[in-house]
């Protein structure tokens, strides 16, 4: 097991939680270990069909936007930090 996580590349904390790269409902199996808030910021940005088309492409996550913002913001923030996680207003 990896002692960081697979988005933002902080150390794990307490909490862990498995993402699939590819989601099960698209046929994925791979899991990789993420901080939650990480994972809810994956799919508060993408819907299952975006992540399935991105694969195991962490590159092409970070460089999103809005994602790269995010792993900005968290990048010093404790391996256990929470905080909620919002959609963006439109």
């Amino acid at each position: 097991m990896s002692d960081s996580c697979w988005l933002c590349h902080r150390a794990l904390g307490q909490r862990i939680e498995w993402h699939h790269p590819v989601p099960k409902s698209r046929g994925g199996r791979a899991t990789v270990p993420l901080h939650p808030i990480c994972h809810r910021k994956l799919h508060v940005r993408f819907t299952n069909p975006q992540l399935a088309r991105i694969g195991e492409d962490r590159d092409k996550l970070a460089a999103d936007e809005e994602v790269a913002l995010f792993l900005a913001w968290v990048a010093e923030k404790a391996p256990d930090f929470r905080a909620p996680t919002r959609r963006p207003r439109r």
